[in-house]
């Protein structure tokens, strides 16, 4: 299995997203049957081979210089990443067509898509960044994430909070006295909002603690409290997000104030795993060393020899 998934190139994501591009231009020629299943079922294929593509980029060592492989840091390049803004769009084009088949969407997302994908290809001469770059790179995004992901749960936290009582109020009939809340529905749509932005957010600040794992020690260490606690945090708001928009009950605004809720509980707890253990420090490392050796850092970036990604890429599937 393992060596058919190493076959993956890019041209079998981009192939698949062409193909999706046709099927919806296909559109001006009117109903067409079975075109939208056509177009899922090719997007789809298109997702899992960029991310297997991706994934195997940032864990299999395969493909690398043989003369300095310590030195080139797990998805470090701007290949990298232009794939991994291209795969994010991907992502938001599956979910909203999921959501609203109608639209010409596509017409807008794919040929960004498959243009970021040439973009990718166009820089894949420049050299990558080594271990050290790139672990400071991914400890950026991670944090910026994470920041991103908490300040989200806890805006919605405060909305559901707010919706709570303004609910209560209103039950009351004391709504309309001098302390005025915001409506229902603003408040109801801002703990939606607060809902998709933390999951993604959360999502994108775990992938990013992955990847500047990999490049600092080579393992993930899983068994971490602060990480497995994350995982746990990512896992509740996607299950969230989920039942927010696939299941609808007449008190709509109320059951997304409690998911909201009950996000903070899970941050709380995601917040006493980080705090009380050494997740995020920079002066412990694994039992096990790792087998890469650092660049020495007092290396400048114009005495590092250039590393192309252009070797990275394996043959067409």
């Amino acid at each position: 299995m393992i060596e058919f998934l190493q076959q993956i190139s890019v041209t079998c994501f981009t192939t698949s997203y062409a193909v999706v591009l046709v099927i919806e231009l296909l559109r001006v020629a009117g109903r067409m049957p079975g075109r939208g299943l056509a177009g899922l079922i090719m997007m789809a294929v298109g997702i899992f081979t960029h991310v297997t593509y991706l994934m195997l980029q940032a864990t299999s060592p395969a493909g690398y210089s043989v003369d300095l492989p310590a030195e080139i840091g797990r998805l470090a390049t701007w290949t990298d990443w232009s794939l991994m803004v291209a795969l994010g769009l991907a992502i938001a084009y599956f979910v909203l067509y999921l959501r609203r088949p109608d639209t010409i969407v596509g017409f807008f997302f794919l040929p960004t898509i498959l243009g970021m994908i040439a973009l990718a290809m166009s820089v894949r001469h420049l050299p990558a960044f080594n271990r050290g770059e790139a672990v400071e790179f991914w400890r950026n995004v991670h944090a910026i994430s994470m920041v991103v992901g908490s300040a989200a749960v806890l805006f919605g936290f405060l909305a559901g909070a707010m919706y709570m009582v303004q609910s209560a109020r209103l039950k009351r009939k004391r709504a309309g006295s001098a302390l005025r809340l915001p409506t229902l529905e603003t408040l109801q749509k801002l703990n939606r909002q607060c809902l998709v932005v933390s999951t993604v957010a959360v999502g994108v600040g775990l992938i990013s603690g992955v990847v500047m794992n990999l490049n600092r020690w080579g393992e993930i260490p899983w068994t971490n409290q602060g990480i497995m606690l994350s995982a746990v945090l990512f896992v509740w708001l996607a299950s969230a997000t989920v039942v927010e928009f696939a299941y609808a009950p007449a008190s709509h605004g109320r059951k997304v104030a409690y998911l909201t809720l009950a996000s903070f509980g899970f941050l709380v707890l995601a917040m006493i795993g980080v705090l009380s253990t050494s997740h995020g420090s920079t002066s412990v490392e694994p039992t096990n060393e790792p087998a890469t050796v650092q660049p020495p850092p007092n290396e400048s970036a114009a005495n590092r020899p250039a590393i192309h990604h252009q070797s990275l890429l394996r043959s067409p599937s």
